[in-house]
């Protein structure tokens, strides 16, 4: 009996989002045939589950096949083994290093080291990403990392060029570095709250205004290293809260420029020597490795908590730091000790 049968023959290598997905996930290849069967795929398709799941093992096998040069993403636009167009090809770059919140705020701030990788178990339970993409987050942060670290010039253009990122994934991962190298603490209970996004943005800050490289872009150490001179120079700030009338002049002039602009200016005036006392002991202890881990766990308490217990809104915050950094810069004493400086 004759068998009639359409045959496409081509190159470009066929590959579904849906199912790279779940691959990527940890999806074994029973589970994505059932997640794609409860997706509807077989009467979209006309299929059957046999074909179904011949298809997925096909493409988990290239997916396979595909992760060495996925791992430096040069290599895949220069390879010759599988056609895809560079669209694709920047598609399955970026989800390939794209990474769960859930995960990353679980290792921000670890050693990127075998003894974090041994805690990936743990992880994996408490926040329901498979184990299997805790690994490959981690190793993708990893390898990151190692290939950085050799590399001078600005952070977030290093990462962008060598792994063909997008912008904000890159400045992504140009916190997590950051926070690696200088080991910040952010696993304390006071610090759940913070979300990576909101470590990220406070680490693009202190990139680009307290590293070597927010000086010169192409020294050494680039911009993971926090300035060390710069942290010396903090400890001239002692001398706002040291002197007496230094204080006092500070607090007049910061609470004349508030007067009448916030609902919470009593409490402003009231407790601004505990607040610009507790914010200078910060900025003077960072030449110490210690204190710097605690950065944001010292924020949390001596200045956003008290701050929070008082009902200050985001924008009072705001209000309020803006005046006592200008109204610094005009005290008289202050300016010739920071200028002998």
């Amino acid at each position: 009996m004759a068998v009639e049968l359409d045959v496409f023959v081509g190159n470009t290598t066929i590959m579904d989002e849906e199912v790279y997905q779940l691959w990527l996930d940890g999806y074994t290849v029973n589970d994505a045939v059932k997640v794609r069967m409860d997706g509807g795929v077989l009467d979209e398709c006309e299929a059957n589950a046999d074909v179904l799941l011949s298809d997925t093992m096909d493409q988990y096998r290239t997916f396979q096949m595909c992760e060495r040069l996925l791992q430096s993403p040069a290599k895949l636009a220069n390879q010759l083994l599988f056609q895809i167009p560079p669209h694709r090809q920047t598609m399955l770059i970026e989800r390939y290093y794209t990474f769960d919140d859930a995960f990353v705020r679980e290792v921000l701030g670890k050693k990127l080291s075998k003894g974090t990788k041994k805690d990936l178990d743990d992880i994996s339970a408490k926040t329901g990403v498979t184990l299997k993409s805790c690994r490959r987050q981690f190793d993708n942060f990893k390898r990151v990392f190692k290939v950085v670290e050799e590399l001078k010039g600005p952070l977030v253009e290093n990462i962008r060029q060598h792994f063909l990122l997008s912008d904000k994934l890159a400045r992504d991962y140009a916190a997590i570095v950051f926070f690696a190298n200088n080991r910040f603490e952010t696993g304390k209970k006071k610090l759940q709250y913070i979300t990576f996004q909101d470590f990220a943005f406070c680490a693009g800050q202190l990139i680009n205004s307290w590293t070597v490289g927010a000086i010169d872009n192409m020294v050494e150490d680039m911009d993971v290293d926090l300035d060390k001179e710069f942290l010396q120079e903090l400890k001239e700030l002692k001398i706002l809260i040291t002197d007496k009338d230094l204080l006092d002049q500070h607090k007049s002039l910061v609470c004349t420029a508030l007067r009448g602009k916030t609902k919470v200016f009593a409490e402003m005036e009231t407790n601004f020597k505990n607040l610009s006392r507790g914010l200078v002991n910060i900025a003077t202890k960072l030449t110490n490795t210690k204190d710097v881990r605690d950065f944001f766990i010292d924020l949390v308490e001596k200045f956003i908590e008290p701050c929070r217990s008082d009902r200050w809104t985001s924008a009072d915050v705001k209000l309020y730091l803006t005046h006592y950094t200008n109204s610094a810069h005009i005290l008289d004493t202050f300016k010739r000790n920071w200028c002998a400086s």
